[in-house]
């Protein structure tokens, strides 16, 4: 996630949502009081291979070490964190405030909930053998979905972002986020955590009636707000 001052935004990183490949195209414009958390190295070495600035000002004072949080540092020298990749607009006001809140821009993104189920599954299980995606939607993995998806942007069931977008416009999207915040350039995506899917059907040839109906329930409420449909 990010928390811009130089341009006056905060990014909510759902999952599966392009949210890394967004974090990073948005890292190359940030100033150096500007908050980017971590993301994995691999995606973190193509970062500072484009020239981007990478993560920064996500770690929490001294001040705010536990004794289990000091002895990590010294053993293992990992600083606690403040800020964190996948963190919900709740803790994310509990630490700007509520002013700072109102006054940026604020947005995440979301993905139609069919099509984001089949996206993880082949990212869980990149070789054979695999569950079946039936057995998939079963386990607790699309309940993660949801804990990293509208339980981030929404507090007490309302959406308190100023803008949810939409992964399938996601170029149109990005240029009116950077007109809306002041960013100068056009933003490029790098295509951060692609390739592990070789199944490239839509999620309509892959998911059964029941499927549907199973992943329809889950995500009612996404269904509902954004406006998304089967087909």
């Amino acid at each position: 996630m990010i928390v811009s001052h130089k341009h006056r935004y905060i990014f909510i990183k759902t999952n599966k949502t392009a949210g890394t490949s967004v974090e990073i195209a948005l890292s190359k414009f940030c100033g150096p009081d500007d908050i980017i958390t971590p993301i994995s190295p691999v995606d973190e070495q193509k970062r500072t291979a484009l020239g981007y600035r990478g993560p920064q000002n996500y770690q929490a004072p001294i001040s705010q070490y536990g004794v289990k949080d000091a002895l990590k540092l010294m053993t293992k020298g990992k600083q606690k964190a403040k800020f964190y990749n996948h963190m919900s607009a709740r803790e994310v006001i509990d630490f700007v405030g509520q002013d700072v809140w109102d006054d940026y821009f604020t947005f995440c993104f979301e993905r139609n909930p069919w099509d984001r189920i089949v996206s993880l599954y082949y990212w869980r299980n990149k070789t054979e053998p695999r569950p079946t995606i039936s057995e998939f939607i079963e386990s607790p993995d699309p309940q993660m979905l949801k804990n990293r998806g509208i339980n981030l942007y929404t507090i007490d069931g309302k959406v308190v972002v100023d803008r949810v977008c939409k992964f399938e416009n996601l170029a149109d999207e990005m240029e009116e986020i950077r007109k809306q915040v002041g960013i100068p350039e056009p933003l490029e995506l790098p295509n951060a955590k692609s390739g592990h899917r070789k199944d490239k059907r839509s999620y309509r040839e892959i998911l059964s009636e029941d499927d549907r109906n199973r992943v329809a329930d889950l995500f009612s409420d996404e269904i509902e707000r954004v406006g998304y449909t089967w087909e």
